[in-house]
């Protein structure tokens, strides 16, 4: 192991902390997705997406201008990578075709201070199909905590298995809190980071709770807080370290992936911050609270028939 706590760390004894700040976290972020909502991304809501190039840095202010008095007043413009290529995001017109859309804006935009727009890509998005990735991606992840709601009751135990969904309720909704607060687009790669968060937060809490099933069988323990602790020190490494490399890779993505993945990246990090976080303070804290005990970890002893009789006889 990279390092080892000589000392057992009281974690249990932050569990009214832990609390508190979870729900101040969880019910903000619900008020804020109630208020804000989330600023969804061409992939749920349908529109055209446009990319150009210019020769020499774009002037967006120009751009803005010129499509504006094209009667493009709602389009959003912003760099796409350097200051040369430029994203123009256009709302669903019914009465436009997306190439006739496309030229449109091209013949706008076409002669900048910047040089001569050169058509780079284009995206279409219908509204139908926006709100019908808007529901499958709400029932990826409904179904994603029913299945490991039943996974970790057959593993471990049902108070187990109430604090990992606990958690992961927890950290999907912070993190898409986290994207309502701060504005940042949501869209289909940002979903794909949010179900990631749901299968790394679970797979630390799987090994949390794995060493404390342990213990409970192994140690001579009655204080069940004593043993949770016992168990969360002896993971904190291993925890540590994944939570660590994982971030170095995110960190490398957020920086140097270019835009179409930022959104991941970013969902990501928070994610992976959150998952760790609720591992220790959340699903071991809930675990604690419903009432777990040595008796639920050992197994039952189930008599063979004919085992109380003399086998002499």
């Amino acid at each position: 192991m990279w390092f080892k706590l000589k000392e057992t760390v009281n974690f249990m004894s932050q569990a009214k902390l832990a609390i508190g700040l979870s729900l101040i976290l969880f019910l903000g972020s619900i008020a804020s997705l109630a208020v804000n909502g989330l600023k969804f991304g061409l992939d749920f809501t349908g529109g055209t997406l446009i990319e150009v190039g210019y020769e020499k840095a774009a002037d967006l202010s120009e751009i803005r201008q010129k499509l504006d008095a094209s009667g493009f007043g709602d389009a959003v413009v912003q760099h796409f990578g350097t200051s040369s290529d430029v994203l123009i995001r256009l709302a669903p017109r019914d009465t436009v075709k997306a190439e006739t859309l496309s030229n449109h804006v091209l013949e706008a935009i076409s002669t900048t201070d910047s040089g001569e727009a050169q058509m780079r890509r284009i995206e279409f998005v219908g509204p139908s199909v926006g709100e019908e990735l808007k529901e499958q991606g709400g029932l990826a992840m409904l179904v994603a905590l029913i299945c490991i709601l039943i996974y970790v009751a057959f593993r471990f135990e049902w108070r187990f298995a109430l604090g990992s969904v606990l958690a992961l309720t927890h950290d999907v909704v912070i993190t898409i809190g986290f994207f309502s607060v701060l504005g940042i687009e949501f869209d289909l790669t940002v979903l794909a980071a949010v179900l990631a968060v749901i299968g790394y937060s679970l797979n630390d809490t799987i090994v949390v709770f794995d060493r404390i099933r342990e213990n409970f069988r192994k140690l001579r323990i009655d204080n069940v807080a004593e043993i949770i602790n016992i168990s969360l020190t002896q993971t904190l490494s291993r925890t540590t370290i994944t939570s660590l490399t994982t971030v170095l890779v995110l960190l490398a993505l957020f920086f140097k992936g270019g835009a179409l993945i930022h959104g991941f990246a970013t969902a990501l990090l928070f994610g992976v911050a959150i998952g760790t976080y609720s591992s220790i303070f959340v699903a071991s804290v809930a675990a604690l609270k419903l009432g777990i005990s040595r008796e639920d970890m050992i197994p039952t002893v189930v008599e063979k028939e004919g085992a109380d009789q003399d086998p002499l006889l």
